[in-house]
């Protein structure tokens, strides 16, 4: 089935609405919270690469989830067949979990009039031929910079997602998500040495929103910048040293060093660094970190969460202060406060948990050229790829795709192979100054947690951080 309309999400399906509203109650009325959360699903994505086009998918996923919440423990069942014989069988699959628990079921969430995205479907235009096109056209003039540029990709991603949350109560929470994102990757060549670029934009908006000529040629152009730049990296030294931190994208580091340590369930079972320090100071003075799902059409945001919980501006770290964490509903009953809208899952076929939205830090009074001025020798990170975090201990490890020695100010050589290591919470003890530049990043993250992947968005502003330990190949 293909769905056009929202109206029509149950026409034409073996799924009557009134009997999926009476189930629901029944399979939940002993339990603390629960919810059906029922999903359709299209996504396309074109990938062309060495000239052509290398693959072309679209693709159409629905089901629903059923979940009971009693105390700790969770029953759930999910089917990709939307009928009432499917509902009853998960009726009677999550029945078990409550079997001789009588709780007493929560409260819906408060709704708001807010709206963060069209209901623009960003699969029907432009045309499938339109989009090969544009594909085409990026390849082209990426290959028109220069003899230098010896391979390059480019893809086109999209979805639209309509989600139905029906509680026991009869509490019906609808959403209509688009998403959209561009990605292109360039190889540059000199001699026999080879390194690459990549730029990526994308949120929550219709394809006219973001994919115009003058903002996917000044992708494909930084890009090539960023390969052309590594080709005259040198080997990156080794040793504890000051680092700054560029503006946007390399807020990635505080997501997975800090971000992942403040939801909800890692602090309620006590194994999260930041377990039981709720009041207390984390982070250098100055240092504060939100996690905010309600911007107009960012990548990261949701009008309501896969609870039916409306998102929220959360203020995690206050002045280097913890004062707060991203809750679902469960972990916010069970620690006797408020859910905060963070309670996300991939698909109907996964359990919500607390997860990030658009997690950063938000801008400081330094001057970014005075922060960079301030290095007598160390390293200026401007971009990040992949990282690796352990929530308990808090240590982490990340690669930076571009990054420059700095001496006495000045920045100099490009530097290949940088890594930075340290741990979350000490590295927030160790932020010495912070600039008046606070970017989010361009819509292109994506955030791993027990298998289940959901969009998110980062940034902050210019940051000096001081004694981290960086890894490389040179030493001095």
């Amino acid at each position: 089935m293909t769905i056009s309309n929202p109206d029509d999400f149950f026409e034409g399906l073996d799924l009557s609405f009134a009997n999926t509203k009476q189930r629901v109650a029944d399979a939940l009325v002993h339990s603390d919270d629960g919810e059906l959360f029922a999903e359709y699903r299209q996504q396309e994505s074109l990938s062309f690469d060495n000239g052509r086009l290398k693959s072309a998918t679209f693709d159409v996923d629905q089901g629903f989830g059923l979940r009971s919440v009693c105390g700790e423990a969770v029953g759930y069942s999910h089917s990709s067949e939307l009928s009432d014989a499917a509902l009853d069988r998960a009726v009677d699959a999550v029945g078990a979990v409550g079997k001789g628990y009588s709780g007493t079921y929560s409260d819906a969430p408060m709704g708001t009039n807010a709206k963060l995205y069209s209901d623009e479907n960003p699969l029907t235009s432009p045309e499938y031929g339109q989009k090969i096109a544009l594909l085409e056209a990026v390849d082209a003039y990426a290959r028109d910079t220069g003899a230098d540029i010896a391979q390059v990709s480019a893809s086109l991603a999209a979805s639209w997602q309509i989600v139905k949350i029906l509680r026991a109560d009869g509490h019906l929470v609808e959403d209509i998500r688009p998403m959209l994102r561009f990605n292109v990757s360039v190889i540059a060549k000199d001699g026999e040495r080879q390194e690459t670029g990549s730029y990526g934009f994308g949120g929550r908006d219709g394809f006219d929103a973001f994919i115009t000529e003058t903002a996917w040629k000044a992708g494909v152009d930084e890009a090539i910048r960023q390969a052309r730049v590594n080709l005259g990296a040198e080997a990156a030294p080794a040793g504890e040293m000051d680092v700054v931190l560029g503006p946007g994208w390399p807020g990635i580091l505080l997501h997975e060093a800090v971000g992942h340590g403040l939801e909800g369930d890692f602090n309620r079972k006590g194994t999260s660094a930041f377990a039981s320090l709720m009041g207390e100071q984390v982070a250098s003075k100055g240092v504060t970190i939100v996690d905010d799902g309600t911007i107009a059409a960012r990548r990261g945001s949701l009008t309501v969460d896969d609870e039916g919980t409306p998102t929220s501006n959360t203020v995690l770290i206050e002045d280097g202060k913890l004062v707060g964490y991203m809750q679902d509903r469960q972990n916010a009953r069970l620690m006797g406060v408020a859910a905060t809208g963070n309670g996300r899952r991939q698909s109907y076929a996964h359990v919500p948990m607390p997860r990030m939205t658009n997690t950063y830090m938000l801008g400081g009074n330094d001057a970014p050229e005075d922060i960079i001025g301030s290095l007598k020798d160390g390293i200026y990170a401007v971009s990040f790829g992949g990282g690796q975090v352990d929530i308990t201990s808090g240590k982490f490890v990340f690669s930076c795709t571009e990054a420059y020695r700095v001496k006495n100010g000045k920045i100099g050589t490009p530097v290949k192979g940088a890594m930075l290591i340290g741990n979350g919470p000490d590295a927030m003890r160790r932020v010495s100054m912070i600039g008046n530049d606070l970017q989010l990043d361009r819509g292109m993250g994506t955030c791993g947690k027990a298998g289940q992947w959901v969009p998110v968005g980062v940034g902050q502003p210019t940051l000096r951080i001081d004694g981290i330990t960086v890894g490389g190949t040179q030493t001095g």
